[in-house]
């Protein structure tokens, strides 16, 4: 049982939590529990010095430009001025308030407004859909296309359409990349003669990307209902994010055992069985590396295509803050921030575990 629990843990990327199982059921407590401590409390120790050093930065930048304010005040207007703009400084007036680096709780606050204004966007969407409930029944038995809420997106929205965009964008660059990686690695030539192409294209901009697909979708999809935008965001993705699937997987079908490939001959498999049945299970680590890496950049690079693209995202939701300037608007940047992060962190534990499930490879 204990094992079992242990090789769950592992699987789920949890592997931090084996020696407190093992401290649990009596193995070497004390080795166990050094572990433990080595594992899990010197990193929660080193988030509480993270926060206490950001805290101290954020707290040096906002008195720096307090004072910056209320020198400029006291040069340009006089001290009645500076006395004036260093008392409506500590009032917490909005107005006048330093706006730099947000500290912790600025952020944590941040954090709440997007999760209250997401519940207030929510409450909104229901009532709209309940009294338009009718009129899309009748609409929908004519065949024509519902009403649909057009409000602005909250936070959480925004998230999910980052989400559909990358889950496109990484499927587009499989589907390209895996083919086109196992055509070229099983033959030395075409190799050879591709390999110049997909060096010059690897290190592309994925700006330059955007444009080349903008040109492209706005010509061949007319369609005033289809989202180009978010079209226009998957693609570029994909094409940004792909490289690594298909040098990884022309690499792992070109450096399949001569063994295998020995007997495939010997049982005269086809070409479909050869590839199925012996290259790609042979290949599956180095292209799971692949995969694992396509999915970090893709989600890199989907920020700043969606920022470029107005797709309705977190790249969008950065540059409208960023545009804003409101006062809890850098808050509300560094929320995203961590946001983008943690996210990124996930679905590279997610690729992880599928690697494991699909390969038993403990990378």
């Amino acid at each position: 049982m204990k094992t079992k629990s242990i090789k769950t843990l592992k699987f789920l990327g949890l592997g931090f939590l084996e020696p407190l199982i093992r401290m649990f059921s009596g193995e070497e407590p004390k080795k166990n529990a050094s572990v433990f401590i080595k594992k899990t409390l010197f990193p929660i120790a080193s988030m509480g010095l993270f926060l206490i050093i950001w805290h101290s930065g954020a707290t040096a930048l906002y008195n720096k430009e307090a004072n910056e304010r209320i020198e400029k005040a006291r040069v340009e207007q006089g001290e009645e001025a500076a006395i004036a703009m260093e008392e409506c400084i500590k009032s917490g007036d909005i107005s006048c308030q330093p706006n730099t680096l947000p500290s912790p709780a600025q952020v944590y606050a941040a954090y709440k407004t997007l999760w209250n204004d997401h519940i207030e966007i929510s409450d909104k969407k229901d009532k709209f859909a309940q009294k338009t409930a009718k009129t899309n029944a009748k609409r929908a038995e004519k065949g024509l296309s519902p009403i649909e809420y057009t409000g602005r997106p909250s936070f959480l929205d925004q998230i999910g359409t980052s989400l559909k965009t990358i889950a496109a964008g990484v499927l587009l660059a499989i589907f390209i990349a895996i083919p086109i990686g196992i055509i070229i690695g099983l033959s030395d030539v075409l190799r050879n003669s591709m390999n110049w192409l997909i060096q010059i294209l690897k290190p592309v901009s994925p700006v330059v990307w955007l444009l080349l697909v903008f040109m492209i979708v706005k010509t061949l999809i007319t369609d005033p209902d289809l989202d180009k935008s978010f079209i226009i965001s998957a693609i570029s993705v994909g094409l940004c994010a792909m490289w690594a699937t298909l040098i990884n997987t022309s690499v792992g079908v070109s450096t399949v055992d001569k063994d295998f490939i020995n007997v495939s001959k010997v049982l005269k498999l086809s070409i479909g069985q050869n590839i199925f049945k012996i290259v790609l299970p042979a290949s599956f680590p180095l292209i799971f590396t692949g995969l694992r890496i396509t999915v970090s950049v893709a989600w890199m690079v989907l920020i700043a295509i969606e920022l470029l693209a107005q797709s309705p995202g977190l790249g969008s939701f950065v540059w409208e803050e960023f545009q804003n300037g409101a006062n809890d608007s850098n808050a509300k940047i560094i929320v995203a921030m961590f946001v983008i992060g943690i996210i990124g962190f996930l679905l590279d534990r997610i690729m992880l575990s599928v690697q494991n499930f699909m390969t038993f490879n403990k990378a």
